[in-house]
């Protein structure tokens, strides 16, 4: 849990200190922009090949090298002198980033047994969320009364407390011993739809999410103060929703991803069409919130259960794919904006999160996987085969 807030935290910090960067390393606020759209495209593009060539390693060494990476990366960022520099430091955190969540998920879960294993993805999601709740604001503020390479060197000291932690405690054994490496109900058809449905609802959440400052000042009217209080509710919200659903991902898994998608889709749609007036658009912007955490939460957990293969390589693809959504939506958005305003953006996007909604039971007229049906598959083997797991990929 604390490397995973120390990761998302590591991911989002560079937002509350542009203009404190952008000073310190001589560069216009775009170019110190691109340390966050660089950082998701290098999770989307490299989360699939990453997992594919370390899946033969036994985990424990991988999770203390992807930490090690994180503090070196940190400190690096911290010591930087030039934007390249800061630049090259923050590509080899997005690489370990990559990795992290494809291998963090399978290990994690696989300590507990499995009737509470939500349970486990949620705790793990909490952490996450508390990155944008505590970890951002306080880094934000002690960046601001300092200078900006503090926190990011506090973020070196917190991964070596999670890797000390890890390397000493966390049991040793092959990727294939693990309890949590294969899907326990595998259906590719499932994971096809699982991981459309997360593509869409991330590109649909980030085409408004992206300009949503602009959106609550243009079209809510709320005064600057307001808005960074209304952001401050927003990431409660989504901590809320997190906690809330992963205390009910063991009894309801399918569910709790389409009450998720859909109520994404209420919140940006309420936006567009009553975000004129502040008391609605506070009611659809905790919806939104509430509802941005738990999608890619319940899209991992699924994950867990429809792996098709291995677990670490199912959930670094739905990272990646994750990651291009949001990447996707940020450029959609951006393209919406000039041509018919921000208002317009959660239009799009809203609409993008009902395709999601659409997909999620759509995936029923697709043809069912043979691991979910055949007992002779490679589910059923792996079933009968006492103590083991199957070697196919």
């Amino acid at each position: 849990m604390l490397a995973a807030f120390t990761f998302n935290t590591a991911e989002n910090l560079p937002v509350g200190l542009l203009e404190r960067i952008s000073e310190s390393v001589r560069v216009s606020l775009s170019a110190v922009g691109l340390l966050v759209t660089g950082y998701g495209v290098t999770v989307a593009v490299a989360s699939v090949p990453l997992a594919h060539c370390v899946r033969a390693l036994p985990r424990r060494y991988v999770l203390t090298g992807l930490l090690a990476a994180l503090v070196v990366s940190s400190l690096g960022a911290a010591l930087a002198t030039s934007y390249w520099q800061l630049l090259v430091a923050r590509l080899l955190t997005a690489l370990a980033q990559a990795l992290f969540w494809a291998v963090m998920g399978p290990v994690a879960v696989g300590l507990f047994p499995p009737e509470v294993r939500g349970r486990v993805v949620g705790a793990l999601s909490v952490a996450g969320s508390l990155a944008l709740v505590l970890g951002v604001p306080a880094g934000t503020w002690l960046g601001r009364r300092t200078d900006w390479q503090a926190p990011v060197a506090v973020l070196a000291v917190l991964g070596l407390v999670s890797l000390v932690t890890i390397a000493v405690l966390l049991p040793t054994s092959r990727p294939e011993e693990e309890p949590a490496a294969r899907g326990s109900r595998p259906d590719a058809r499932r994971f096809a739809t699982v991981l459309a449905a997360g593509a869409l609802s991330a590109t649909g959440a980030f085409t408004g999410f992206t300009y949503l400052v602009k959106f609550l000042g243009d079209v809510g009217g709320f005064a600057a103060s307001t808005v960074n209080a209304l952001f401050v509710a927003f990431g409660v919200a989504c901590l809320v929703g997190v906690s809330v659903t992963g205390a009910l991902l063991d009894r309801f898994p399918q569910s709790a991803l389409t009450a998720a998608v859909a109520v994404q889709a209420v919140g940006m749609l309420g936006l567009y069409s009553a975000g004129t007036e502040p008391m609605a658009a506070v009611v659809f912007l905790a919806l939104m919130g509430g509802a941005l955490g738990p999608v890619f939460m319940t899209t991992q957990n699924a994950m867990l259960h429809c792996a098709p293969g291995r677990t670490d390589l199912a959930l670094a693809a739905n990272s990646g794919a994750y990651n291009a959504g949001i990447a996707a939506g940020a450029a959609l958005g951006g393209l919406v904006l000039p041509l018919a305003g921000v208002r317009d953006t959660f239009l799009a996007g809203g609409l993008l999160t009902v395709g999601a909604c659409v997909v999620l039971p759509g995936g029923r007229w697709l043809p069912r996987s043979p691991a979910a049906t055949d007992p002779c598959g490679p589910a059923g083997l792996q079933k009968t085969r006492p103590g083991g797991h199957g070697r196919h990929d």
